[in-house]
């Protein structure tokens, strides 16, 4: 239909006539609601964002001076660039009479590569470019965090049966200890001289008689 019509049933039912295929003949337009089609793009593109990873090159720089303790603290810093998915761009930068050594620079980076080898691996081998010399490290394919697998939980001991005791075991354990016992009165009884075994009767017999004839209250 021509333009001027197709416009008005648009107006007629509150929607917009909206052009998708211009280089057709005759060109294609469509009737919809072209503030909702401009929303439902956006969510999908926001939608797919969410899904991608965007792979950033991060740059680390050393100096040919660097000591043990910067190099380690920062080869930390690589390992956990390429945990996350990204690029490291390793840089040594050279001054003044540095830059007559560029050999120094390179044993660093060969250094990084060869204690890498697990995590990394390099896209091109190290190069220099004016005062720079750079590397670049991609992570390996496959060198994701170990899994740590649940440990095995000890088997139990096994316990040692307790040996039953008879019922005759026992009233024998029994008897031999109320003959101990009687041999041990015995042996106090014999150490007590009986002089002294007369004197606590005498001590003890008139208390007694007392106490017998003492009337009730």
């Amino acid at each position: 239909m021509p333009p001027p019509q197709a416009l008005a049933l648009a107006r007629s039912k509150g929607l917009d006539l909206v052009e998708v295929a211009a280089a057709a003949t005759p060109p294609v337009c469509r009737i919809m609601d072209f503030g909702k089609y401009q929303y439902q793009e956006q969510k999908r593109t926001r939608e797919a964002r969410k899904h991608q990873k965007v792979i950033e090159v991060k740059e680390i720089k050393f100096r040919p001076k660097v000591d043990e303790h910067d190099y380690q603290f920062k080869k930390k810093h690589i390992e956990r660039f390429l945990a996350d998915g990204d690029k490291v761009k390793a840089t040594i930068f050279f001054r003044g009479r540095e830059m007559a050594h560029p050999e120094i620079g390179l044993r660093i980076l060969e250094r990084l590569i060869e204690e890498l080898v697990n995590e990394a691996v390099p896209e091109n081998m190290p190069r220099r470019e004016a005062n720079t010399m750079h590397v670049i490290l991609a992570k390996k394919a496959g060198s994701g965090p170990k899994q740590t697998g649940t440990p095995r939980p000890h088997a139990p001991r096994p316990v040692a049966p307790v040996a039953a005791v008879p019922a005759a075991g026992i009233d024998e354990t029994a008897a031999d200890l109320a003959v101990s016992v009687e041999e041990g009165i015995d042996e106090v009884s014999a150490v007590v001289e009986p002089e002294a075994i007369d004197q606590v009767a005498a001590v003890v017999e008139p208390e007694a008689a007392a106490k017998d004839g003492a009337p009730d209250a």
